[in-house]
């Protein structure tokens, strides 16, 4: 499984994703699921991609030949005019990547090809935006009401994003609100784990600001998740007791 997120902020996107693979508890294996293809001055477009490797290896296998080939640079995400039309031609190649696959496997392929998609970026003269698009193809965007987007194993990073996030907040502090989302998934579920892939995009600039890889042993990461469960068991602590003698009902 995987855990990536995707995060607009009044100042740009905040992207970070895990690396692991697993087919079993004894079959583990890194692999990148960020992936970021720019025009210097004109446009950056970054993918994180969840679900099955294979799919997800041939729809980035398939942009990489678009962006090179120049016979073909009228289908490639470098040369389309808006974000909305990059999301619908990566939603159209998912789908189809994901059809081609299930026939070539034939019919008891079933769900097992399946995969969704992040996909952030700015072109020049609009605004940053982001996407989640599903298998069928369709999409959503980011929104003021919905400013983030999980796939993968969502749930365990999830609260402390719906606490904590302010669209107003600096790039410093996104970072750490993500890494705080990332390690709780870390504890929760072993098919998430390091290393872990940054990318932090700033309006108007269209390269990365900040592209990292967080290994394991990274000592800020390390202070991050230790002060986190130091400040959760502080938390729990100082909330009111309970009493087995007197409990409070409440009718």
């Amino acid at each position: 499984m995987t855990y990536c997120v995707g995060m607009v902020l009044d100042k740009g996107l905040v992207l970070m994703s895990d690396t692991r693979t697993n087919s079993g508890v004894d079959n583990i294996s890194v692999f990148r699921k960020m992936h970021s293809w720019s025009v210097p001055g004109e446009r950056i477009i970054s993918i994180m991609t969840a679900g099955n490797l294979a799919t997800t290896q041939a729809v980035i296998s398939k942009l990489e030949e678009r962006s090179k080939a120049p016979e073909e640079r009228s289908n490639s995400l470098l040369e389309l005019p808006t974000m909305f039309q990059v999301a619908i031609e990566l939603g159209n190649l998912l789908r189809e990547t994901i059809g081609d696959t299930q026939k070539q496997n034939g019919a008891s392929g079933g769900s097992r090809f399946t995969a969704s998609l992040i996909l952030a970026g700015q072109i020049k003269g609009m605004e940053p935006r982001l996407f989640m698009i599903y298998p069928e193809g369709n999409f959503i965007e980011a929104s003021f009401d919905t400013p983030f987007f999980q796939i993968g194993e969502t749930k365990y990073g999830r609260p402390i994003l719906l606490r904590a996030y302010d669209r107003t907040m600096s790039f410093e502090d996104a970072v750490k609100l993500l890494m705080v989302s990332m390690d709780s998934t870390l504890k929760a579920n072993l098919s998430v784990g390091l290393p872990l892939d940054l990318q932090v995009l700033e309006r108007d600039v269209f390269e990365p600001l900040q592209e990292r890889r967080i290994e394991a042993g990274d000592p800020f990461f390390e202070a991050i998740s230790s002060s986190w469960g130091d400040a959760l068991k502080s938390a729990f602590h100082s909330l009111p007791d309970y009493s087995m003698d007197s409990p409070s009902i409440i009718p």
